[in-house]
């Protein structure tokens, strides 16, 4: 079966950010990594960016892993933040629906309240406080 996990880039603050979403979905993070961590070639990594983090990894669920990285400026790497990308969850319950849009959203932009919708779902849009956009929908009860 295809699984899908968001990849989230951050520039400078991954580390924030997921200790953030593991304040939310719990757990262990099953792999951090920093760039001072990898193997140096001849390019040496900056000071500055040796201690962002290359890759971290969240499970939130049997089925799914949130995974994340700073870009890396001296490697030529550049962020964009943009809308093209949500992460829709999918709780069981309106009560953890609720509780995954109540935490994630705050301190971020709220596009769509956390509500019964006419097609029977709940469901919630928004931007968290670092730009990350998404989706909370469950199923009509």
């Amino acid at each position: 079966m295809l699984k899908i996990n968001p990849y989230l880039n951050f520039n400078g603050n991954t580390e924030e950010a997921f200790n953030f979403y593991k304040s939310v979905f719990g757990g262990e993070f099953s792999s951090l990594m920093r760039y001072k961590d990898m193997p140096q070639g001849e390019e040496k990594m900056p000071g500055d960016e040796a201690e962002r983090i290359m890759h971290i990894s969240l499970p939130i669920g049997n089925n799914a892993v949130l995974m994340g990285s700073d870009i890396s400026e001296a490697r030529g790497m550049t962020l964009v933040v943009g809308n093209n990308n949500y992460i829709s969850l999918a709780p069981d319950s309106v009560e953890e629906g609720q509780r995954l849009f109540n935490e994630l959203s705050a301190g971020g932009k709220i596009e769509m309240p956390f509500a019964k919708m006419f097609w029977g779902d709940y469901f919630a849009s928004f931007a968290d406080k670092y730009g990350v956009l998404w989706m909370v929908n469950v199923a009509g009860e």
